[in-house]
């Protein structure tokens, strides 16, 4: 889910940063700053969501592009990215309930964990108190509660990345919100099979 990985990418130095005579070169803290400025958050197909630029191991030489007064430098850096895999088994957090199923936080993204995929009882919502609740079971479904789920579906909009979409399941067995795990591990325990 989380990766260290070496990317390259061009940077723009607006000209009130670029160095004088007395620097030759432009500072590698200055281009992290930029390159921060510039990806973290960003979603892409390939590498996920830039979740930090930890460290510049290369800056080439800058370009300069007619009638633009900023100097473009091409960079190799290393960075921290968030990377959801289909069928990654993920802990998160319920940020949110709705009638439809409740948002569950995995990282720096929002899944959600639709109420057909919560559990094979039928769930009603309670909007007053931000929970899905079984009759059956008495079994609740709260804001802040912590799930284990499976991702199951995924669709990454680089240019609107809040757009992206991370469908969640917790109906397989050791998925589901976690006080409910430990209650099945201690009846299978008690030999409640």
């Amino acid at each position: 889910m989380y990766k260290k990985v070496r990317l390259k990418d061009t940077v723009e130095v607006p000209p009130e940063h670029l160095p004088d005579r007395t620097e030759p070169e432009v500072p590698p803290a200055l281009i992290k700053r930029l390159l921060q400025d510039k990806l973290e958050g960003r979603m892409d197909e390939e590498v996920g969501s830039v979740v930090t630029v930890t460290e510049v191991q290369d800056v080439g030489d800058g370009a300069v592009v007619p009638n633009r007064p900023s100097v473009y430098y091409e960079a190799e850096f290393d960075a921290i990215t968030f990377d959801p895999e289909m069928q990654e088994v993920v802990d998160g957090e319920v940020v949110e309930v709705v009638n439809f199923g409740a948002f569950v936080g995995i990282g720096p993204v929002d899944g959600l964990l639709h109420v057909s995929q919560i559990s094979d009882e039928y769930l009603a919502y309670d909007g007053e108190n931000q929970q899905l609740a079984s009759r059956d079971s008495n079994r609740v479904l709260s804001v802040g509660d912590a799930v284990r789920t499976r991702i199951v579906t995924k669709s990454i909009d680089e240019r609107n990345p809040r757009d992206s979409k991370i469908g969640l399941t917790a109906k397989q067995v050791g998925l589901g919100k976690h006080g409910w795990l430990e209650e099945e591990r201690k009846r299978r325990a008690a030999g409640g099979d």
